[in-house]
């Protein structure tokens, strides 16, 4: 009897959070490849993806538009994003596919007025449509490597899962710039960063489902799949998923609000290079869902790549033999004294082009200055590997090894 209440208490708390599904499509780098057009798309657009996006976090630095709208020079990585989910807005239902972002903090998606090549190629938002729709009037631009995305903002009952939000501010994009947006897989962003990073004025999603009392804690994990298959994984509002981890859950505070910004005591490379460890302080870590690699100290991550034996290509990208992918060596992150270690099968990325496998490195450089030390990006060729849970209530994060179960699911 006591084992019968334990489970349905169990999958009564599973059932009660909000569970949105997420999927896996190729990335932007990887169609334009799969085109042969990426060496002339990246040679015509050469912004830092990683500089650009965090560039102005230390210390942030607002500009503003004519227009009175706000924006920074954040760039979202939309070149390789590649974990998508489902949302909707108003009544009835206008569905959107967003990538929930941990390095961000603002909802938009495009407008039915937007001028843009990239809106006709994905769904529009139609305020005229629904009857919960809230004017606000007021504009935002964020500002991307190709230009400034521009639009308005407005009001709206929000679906995310099976969490309703009322009244929830997003951004109508009328204007998404640049040929990647044409070929993403997804029509809008969806932030889950702190409310320091918003570019709209307003509170940011996460936020409103805390104030409205919609979630049992003010918690969201994410267990993200990297297995080849349509199967992206899952991202549950309001507590974790038992079944997708084992404990114990490392909790790693927050050092800096605005980014998933945690302390990184060492990286090591199978004891044979260390990064971080001359420093007191450690490294600094940022954990973001919508940056595919991790990013490092350009310096470091050179070392790193020649050490594993990734060579470099006249667009920026390092290739890997795949026929030594499983001699490669072992990289670990130290976090709260916690060793989290890939294999070369984990941080190496496959791709197929003209029936001729590829393989690249996971790494990429990334230097942004920072008063508390180097500064790495934990992106989904690290989350991929592991549980991660986002505490707003405690203001840290939770770390976990994945079941066996969640290891093999498809």
């Amino acid at each position: 009897m006591r084992t019968s209440l334990v489970l349905l208490a169990c999958v009564g708390f599973v059932q009660s959070l909000g569970r949105v599904p997420l999927s896996r499509l190729p990335s932007v780098r990887s169609r334009l490849r799969a085109a042969n057009q990426l060496d002339e798309f990246l040679r015509e657009h050469q912004p830092d993806v990683f500089s650009r996006r965090y560039a102005q976090c230390y210390p942030a630095t607002q500009h503003y538009l004519r227009m009175g709208g706000r924006s920074t020079e954040r760039l979202y990585n939309f070149m390789d994003a590649q974990f998508f989910g489902q949302i909707s807005l108003g009544k009835p239902e206008q569905n959107f596919t967003v990538v929930f972002d941990t390095g961000s903090t603002d909802l938009w998606v495009p407008s039915s007025y937007c001028v843009s090549q990239a809106c006709a190629m994905h769904h529009k938002f139609k305020a005229f449509e629904s009857s919960t729709y809230g004017h606000d009037g007021r504009v935002f631009g964020i500002h991307y490597g190709s230009g400034h995305l521009l639009g308005v903002m407005a009001r709206e009952e929000l679906k995310v899962g099976s969490v309703t939000v009322q009244n929830q501010v997003f951004g109508e994009a009328v204007y998404e710039p640049g040929f990647a947006f044409v070929l993403a897989q997804f029509d809008g962003v969806l932030g889950l960063g702190f409310p320091q990073l918003a570019e709209e004025l307003g509170s940011p999603v996460f936020d409103t489902m805390i104030a409205q009392g919609l979630l049992d804690e003010p918690v969201f994990s994410f267990y993200l799949k990297n297995n080849g298959s349509s199967f992206g994984g899952e991202l549950l509002f309001g507590g974790v998923d038992e079944t997708r981890f084992v404990s114990p859950i490392n909790w790693v505070p927050v050092t800096q609000k605005g980014y998933w910004q945690i302390r990184l005591d060492v990286v090591k490379v199978q004891g044979a290079l260390s990064f971080c460890y001359r420093s007191t302080q450690g490294c600094q870590a940022v954990v973001d869902t919508g940056t595919s690699l991790i990013g490092g100290p350009a310096r470091d991550v050179l070392l790193l790549q020649q050490f594993i034996g990734a060579t470099p290509t006249a667009v920026g990208e390092y290739l890997v033999d795949c026929v030594r992918i499983s001699s490669l060596p072992v990289v670990s992150f130290l976090i709260n004294n916690v060793e989290y270690s890939l294999t070369g099968e984990q941080y190496i990325r496959r791709e197929t082009l003209n029936n001729k496998e590829i393989c690249f490195s996971g790494f990429q450089s990334i230097d942004v200055p920072s008063p508390v030390g180097p500064v790495w990006i934990l992106g989904d060729v690290f989350l991929s590997q592991f549980y991660s849970i986002y505490d707003r209530g405690h203001n840290r994060v939770g770390l976990a090894h994945l079941s066996e179960e969640s290891k093999i699911s498809v």
